[in-house]
């Protein structure tokens, strides 16, 4: 799709790299130069042992790169699809990087915060309380400007910011600015914290469910056999039991000897500027009262009486796993998208109280539509998780995902597989109507095979069993994220939903496509990721869509929202080493997806296409062609100009195969 003038070759193409965009770069350390390029090259023939990246879409992305010659091959084409086989789903095994692999020695949370004398951890602390020891061992700070100190007028993280020059004085004193951090007092940027009483209660198994309770005593039909029910009886759903719905209670809890404390090789993270949402369980009904407060008690609302989901017309940013965390749904809210979610959260973890899956839930202020998405296979422990949320957390909608086609997801039942258990999938979505106080929606899939659809017959029902809204994607599971998303199908699917909203998703990557899609008859289009990775690819096309023009952004431009980025992710994981890396591992993530996008000033034919590969082409200058490479190495490099040096024994693949490749 590049013009023939910024076409380049592989080997082009890493050498101007390599020199830096110079042109004669390559004549100093010539020597050196080309021992690397036939390091690289040799790399590159040995795809097979190649750990870094997987070898299909290496071979796949060679092809592109030579103006289709290769493409044309039938050797190539009989030997594709157990390339490309390999090179599908997760890197399951790639590398984990924990704390103590780039920081041996901590400094004790306790210090940080000024209460020394009473240390969380007691006499068996393993952390440093000696600041000037830590001090001696501390990593060499990164910059000398603190984005939490410029921001919040204070960093909660002391000395152990990696950008602690720009707020320490004398003796290594915590510098206030108090003017700025008196206009931040009391606001809460961040909501939907897990507060430790909360946790408390779901790991000890002390949290209320009185809705959800009541709704599954209406599906168990008693019998002899111990309570267990048989099949689902022809009559209300209320009638119906619920058959495996409580398999091992699916973890409803912890062991009874389990202390409250943080996660493994993580530091308690300071909550100064988040806010935790209310405890909800025992506190809520703490206070005694004779007879019902409020007639909720005693009349449910109606379908009618609850808030409603005004979000006809609108451009909605997907829940996206891994990638739509926090800072990046800021960077969207910035470009024009109207409602976001959280990433996918598994309702058996939030019902355990595990601080990483509540971590999905939070919300920044600026998000003003929100929602958050579960994923679950059975109705106990859905309509559970849906109550919890009712009463915990601020959120305008829930979303039930229907659509994920993962193993492991589809193996235990749930995501795509609810598509074709409609017995549950009824109950899951009655249970959590009945509980929740806000609107609910489902986002599904076609269907699970590959030309058999069944979201038209499936619409109906959903509509009948109280969601506001769905969302369906334009693929089955078995077409993961291949081939074009099914839009005819989609329209055929909007008339059936009338007059409940449906929303259509796949494939939009320009305001071109966006406006095909709204004409097919959809209230409105999701923005997405994987291979409809519209938003991850360009999250400025939210600001294409609604200003109906194509942005040729500049590479300074990109790299001034990947600072963006960098900074709003030191403000939410932290600006200490862990959290340094942790806005890194987010930034490669997301990385491996930006580099797809192909500049609109190099493009013969507008717009581009989501499911095109580009080939290997010169930028219009060096930070543009370095965005450009589909090398670990080069991420990494990006991530540098950023972050600063990389720890020692750094190593870095992609979530997904399919963007490893050179």
């Amino acid at each position: 799709p590049g013009l023939h003038r910024f076409l380049a070759s592989k080997e082009q193409f890493h050498a101007y790299l390599r020199a830096r965009g110079e042109p004669g770069g390559q004549a100093d350390g010539r020597g050196k130069e080309e021992e690397e390029e036939e390091e690289v090259e040799k790399e590159e023939e040995e795809v097979g042992s190649c750990q870094n990246e997987p070898p299909a879409k290496r071979v796949r992305s060679e092809d592109l790169g030579q103006d289709g010659e290769r493409r044309e091959d039938a050797g190539a084409v009989e030997k594709e699809p157990a390339e490309r086989k390999r090179a599908r789903g997760q890197n399951k095994s790639r590398p984990c990087m924990k704390p103590n692999h780039y920081e041996q020695r901590r400094l004790c949370p306790s210090v940080t915060q000024g209460c020394a004398e009473k240390c969380y951890f007691g006499s068996q602390c393993r952390f440093l309380h000696d600041v000037g020891e830590y001090m001696a061992v501390k990593p060499a700070d990164l910059g000398r400007s603190c984005v939490l100190f410029e921001t919040f007028g204070k960093c909660i993280y002391g000395v152990t910011c990696r950008f602690a020059q720009a707020h320490l004085g004398d003796g290594y004193r915590n510098i206030v600015n108090t003017d700025l951090a008196k206009q931040w007092e009391g606001k809460s940027l961040v909501r939907n914290n897990l507060s430790k009483d909360l946790q408390h209660q779901l790991r000890k198994r002390k949290f209320i469910f009185k809705k959800a309770d009541e709704y599954l005593r209406g599906l168990a039909k008693p019998r002899g056999n111990g309570g267990k029910g048989g099949k689902a009886t022809g009559r209300s759903t209320e009638e119906q039991e619920v058959s495996n719905c409580t398999t091992p209670q699916e973890g409803l809890g912890d062991s009874p000897g389990c202390p409250v404390l943080p996660e493994q090789g993580e530091d308690p993270k300071p909550d100064t500027l988040q806010s935790p949402g209310p405890t909800g369980g025992e506190e809520a009904s703490s206070v005694k009262t004779v007879g019902p407060v409020t007639d909720e008690d005693i009349i449910k609302l109606r379908s009618c009486e609850k808030k409603k989901l005004e979000i006809q017309g609108k451009l909605y940013l997907a829940p996206l796993t891994t990638c739509g965390n926090l800072p990046f749904r800021r960077i969207c809210k910035r470009f024009g998208a109207d409602v976001t979610c959280g990433e996918m959260a598994v309702c058996t973890n939030l019902l355990q109280g595990q601080s990483s899956e509540w971590a999905l839930l939070k919300r920044h202020h600026t998000e003003d539509i929100f929602g958050v998405q579960l994923e679950g296979a059975f109705p106990d422990t859905m309509t559970k998780c849906a109550e919890l949320l009712n009463q915990t957390i601020e959120v305008d909608f829930v979303d039930i995902n229907v659509g994920c086609p993962i193993d492991l997801v589809y193996k235990k039942g749930g995501g795509c597989a609810l598509m074709t258990r409609s017995n549950k999938f009824e109950q899951i979505v009655r249970g959590m109507n009945s509980v929740l106080d806000i609107p609910l929606t489902v986002k599904i899939r076609t269907g699970v095979q590959e030309k058999i659809n069944v979201a038209h017959k499936i619409i109906p029902k959903i509509r009948e069993w109280g969601a506001s809204m769905v969302t369906l994607h334009g693929r089955s599971r078995e077409q993961r994220y291949t081939r074009g998303a099914d839009w005819d199908y989609i329209a055929e699917c909007a008339k059936i939903a009338s007059p409940m909203p449906l929303f259509g998703n796949g494939d939009i990557l320009s305001y071109e496509d966006a406006n095909r899609a709204v004409q097919m008859g959809v209230s409105g289009i999701m923005i997405a990721r994987q291979v409809p990775l519209g938003a991850l690819i360009k999250p400025w096309l939210f600001t294409e869509i609604k200003e109906q023009r194509h942005w040729d952004i500049s590479s300074s431009e990109r790299f001034d929202i990947l600072k963006d980025f960098t900074n709003y992710g030191l403000e939410h994981w932290g600006s200490d080493t862990q959290g340094v890396e942790k806005t890194r591992k987010f930034l490669l993530e997301w990385l491996s997806f930006l580099c797809r996008y192909i500049p609109v000033g190099l493009l013969e034919h507008l717009p581009q296409k989501i499911n095109e590969r580009p080939p290997y082409y010169m930028g219009r200058d060096y930070l543009e062609t370095l965005m450009a490479s589909q090398n670990v190495d080069d991420w990494i490099k990006i991530s540098e100009l950023l972050l600063g040096p990389v720890p020692t024994s750094f190593t870095f693949l992609p979530k997904h195969k399919a963007n490893s490749y050179r």
